[in-house]
């Protein structure tokens, strides 16, 4: 796994894009054509700022998936992943994608698993963009993760920490509007990405990435399973950085 310490969120954000935006390059230069995979929160609005401004990159080439939405999650609500995606990514690039294949949460979970499972299996993913949550989770892998299933993707119960997070980053008006499940790329379908770009900034982070970093590999903190991948890019701030055992330098 490659470190990299920013002084602030923003210039980790910066930092992960710039990466990301030279390995995508790379593919495309390659073959021609990419697969990548995204992610939502407040973690990643710099990185994905970044990442849409940055030249050179042939979008209408590349072929986008992404990690979850809240199961019955209408477009519409300012919670919707999809309307994250199209907002602050999608409608900001300066040429369409290829394919763009949003979770669709208003339709029946396990139809819409089975459709983006037969999608994703049929273009292997170069880059993941991914971030790590407040209690360890990968996408809405929320501990103990499943780390067995080979289905791409999954239908997941939230748990208390998960739910709290997203109505303390501002989604939702009260904790009892969070949703209670949600679609969710699965931990292995996550891995078999050729490259992983994690952006993961802010203290309240800190102990999910001491545990991903510095613990065991176990369900209980879900991104610990990020250690066993050969090729981890991982992007963090001086605060999110600040209980890992070695002093954190900036890179």
């Amino acid at each position: 796994m490659e470190k990299h310490i920013a002084a602030t969120a923003a210039h980790a954000g910066e930092a992960a894009a710039a990466c990301g935006a030279g390995m995508l390059r790379a593919v495309l230069a390659e073959r021609g054509e990419a697969t990548i995979i995204v992610a939502t929160g407040a973690s990643q609005f710099d990185m994905l700022a970044t990442l849409t401004a940055e030249p050179g990159i042939s979008w209408h080439h590349v072929t986008v998936f992404h990690l979850d939405e809240y199961v019955g999650m209408p477009i519409t609500h300012p919670a919707s992943f999809r309307r994250y995606l199209w907002e602050r990514f999608h409608s900001r690039l300066p040429l369409p994608v290829k394919a763009f294949h949003y979770i669709n949460g208003e339709v029946d979970p396990a139809a819409e698993c089975a459709r983006l499972g037969a999608l994703i299996v049929a273009h292997p993913v170069d880059i993941a963009f991914i971030g790590i949550g407040e209690n360890g989770h990968i996408a809405f892998n929320d501990p103990p993760a499943d780390f067995e299933t080979e289905e791409p993707y999954l239908v997941v119960t939230l748990d208390d920490a998960c739910r709290r997070q997203q109505f303390g980053e501002g989604w939702f008006p009260g904790l009892e509007a969070v949703p209670e499940r949600a679609i969710s790329m699965s931990v292995r379908q996550v891995l078999r990405s050729a490259s992983i770009v994690c952006t993961v900034p802010d203290e309240r982070k800190a102990k999910a990435v001491r545990d991903a970093l510095e613990g065991p590999v176990t369900p209980e903190a879900p991104a610990s399973i990020l250690q066993t991948h050969a090729d981890v890019r991982l992007f963090l701030d001086s605060q999110s950085a600040s209980l890992l055992a070695a002093a954190p330098g900036h890179s």
